[in-house]
Formats: C-alpha cells, sequence, structure tokens
C-alpha cells in the first residue's frame, strides 16, 4: 500500500486511484482517459518501490502524464484546481432555472467533480419554511411555483406574479444559506427553481448560473425521462407546461438583464464541463484581482 501525505509528511492516507480520477476529469479529461492517467500514476509510483508520496509528487506526475498524451490544457486545468484546494477557497455554486431542466442532476454531477458535499435544493428550504409559516399567513408558499398565481394571496396576479411572490418568500430562506456559507467558509451547490438573479445577494464567492432547455419538445421529453426514474408523474408537469415555459422565459429575462450567465442543458457531459470551464476562468480572474 502506498500512503499519501502532505507537504509536512504529517497526514498519511492510502493512494486512491479513484480520488485522482475525479481531480483528473475536474479539468475536462473524459473519466476513461482520466482512470487510464491515474492508473499510470499508481503504476509508475509501484515500479518506483515507494511507500509514501507527497501529493505535490503526484502532482508533478500527474502533470507529466496529462502531457504525454497530449493534453495541453487538461494539464493546465488540473494544476489550477490543485492550487485552489490548497488555498482553501470556499466557493457556492447557485443553478437556477425553470422545472425539469436537470438542475439537480447537474448539480449532483458537479458536486462530485468538485469535491463538494453539501448540495442543497431550494425546494428543501420551501419545506422547512412550510412547517414554520401556516398556508393563511403565505398561501404562495404551500403550493408548486407554477401554480402560485392560483391561491388567494394571489388575486389576479398571473402565472409569473405568484411565481416571484413565492419567490421573495423562499428567498429569505436562501439568502440566510448563503449567509451562513460565506460566514463559515464552506463550499456549497444550492440548486432550485427560486434562484431567480436579483432575489439573491451575490458576493465575489457566488457563482451563478441559469439551466435552460432550448424548446417545449425538450422539456417535455425531459418530463417523460424523469418520470421513469422517479415518483413524479410526468402528466401533472405537462398539464403545467405552458406555465412553466412561462416562467422560463421571465429567468432567462432577468438573467440577461443582470447579466447572469445561461447554459442550455442539451447533454449532461458538456453542460458539466461549460460551467466547470467557466468557473475556472472567473476564479482565475478572482484570484489575479
Amino acid at each position: 500500500m502506498i500512503l499519501v501525505t502532505d507537504s509536512e509528511r504529517k497526514i498519511k492516507l492510502p493512494f486512491s486511484r479513484g480520488i485522482l480520477t475525479r481531480s483528473i476529469t475536474l479539468a475536462g479529461v473524459d473519466v476513461g482517459i482520466a482512470y487510464i492517467i491515474a492508473s499510470e500514476v499508481q503504476k509508475e509510483l509501484e515500479a518506483k518501490g515507494l511507500k509514501t508520496v507527497t501529493t505535490e509528487e503526484i502532482r508533478e506526475i500527474t502533470y507529466r502524464k496529462l502531457l504525454e498524451h497530449g493534453l495541453k490544457d487538461a494539464a493546465r486545468s488540473y494544476l489550477f484546481w490543485r492550487k485552489l484546494r490548497h488555498m482553501k477557497m470556499p466557493v457556492t455554486l447557485l443553478l437556477g432555472g425553470t422545472t425539469g431542466v436537470g438542475k439537480s442532476t447537474i448539480a449532483t454531477e458537479l458536486a462530485f467533480r468538485l469535491g463538494i458535499r453539501s448540495v442543497i435544493g431550494t425546494d428543501t428550504i420551501r419545506e422547512v419554511m412550510r412547517r414554520i409559516i401556516a398556508p393563511e399567513l403565505l398561501p404562495a408558499l404551500h403550493t408548486s411555483s407554477f401554480l402560485a398565481w392560483k391561491v388567494a394571496g394571489s388575486p389576479g396576479s398571473g402565472v409569473i406574479g405568484g411565481f416571484e411572490e413565492q419567490v421573495r418568500h423562499v428567498s429569505v430562506g436562501i439568502n440566510a444559506v448563503l449567509g451562513r456559507a460565506h460566514k463559515e467558509g464552506f463550499n456549497a451547490i444550492i440548486e432550485g427553481i427560486h434562484l431567480v438573479p436579483g432575489y439573491i445577494r451575490l458576493n465575489s464567492k457566488d457563482f451563478m448560473y441559469v439551466i435552460t432547455v432550448r424548446n417545449r419538445k425538450e422539456l417535455e421529453a425531459r418530463f417523460y425521462e424523469r418520470a421513469r426514474y422517479s415518483r413524479r408523474p410526468a402528466d401533472y408537469y405537462l398539464e403545467h407546461l405552458d406555465e412553466i415555459m412561462m416562467i422560463q422565459d421571465f429567468i432567462v429575462e432577468r438573467a440577461k438583464e443582470l447579466g447572469i450567465p445561461m447554459v442550455p442543458n442539451v447533454e449532461l457531459e458538456s453542460t458539466v464541463l461549460k460551467i466547470i470551464n467557466d468557473l475556472m476562468r472567473s476564479l482565475m480572474e478572482e484570484l489575479e484581482d
């Protein structure tokens, strides 16, 4: 067994090919190639007969292996993410977008690649608030986001008016979670329909993206696909597809007004890589400043 230590040789953990593979995929390398490179690193360490190795030595060998495979840009990205982790710079990712665009799936994949343990859905925040606040006080809080306009508290407000009312309420909880993350300095991903640009208080370590679909046919297909693996029936959402698409249009307009990047979710891998690459660029600019 090869033990990995920090630069001061204090912490000792077994070398993990899986963890190294995850670090390499974060640099934009396909998981299959990343696994091959991680295996090559392990074989080189074993060939040298090493019992302990520092994280810096692993980084140098991995960087060299990436270059040998002709992955110059990935090698540069790999060094950047390693440096960022060493600096322990807290990062909060926020993924907004209408119902069914794939926010939860994207958040889970990003959490795995970035090594972030806290993934929080705004539906969870809303559910906690529902248990505290009675329907009589805030009726818009106690219904679906695309049906909030029908409750007594939002007469004549229309789909967007009712949605905005719910967003205003849930944003109180979201901003509280963000404040806690900022104060304690931990990494987190927050995802949900209630992450509407302009309602969330962001700081320089918060990075917000709006996930979209290109048209209603794509969204319809996503609801059918989601129904295969969950208890959420597609028909319920398809009955309200007009309202859901109206909410997307509203969120997109807010994002355009406030300069929040939008990412069409056509295919999971490309969506995740686009967010990771944009995040790296933004963090590089932040470090330079």
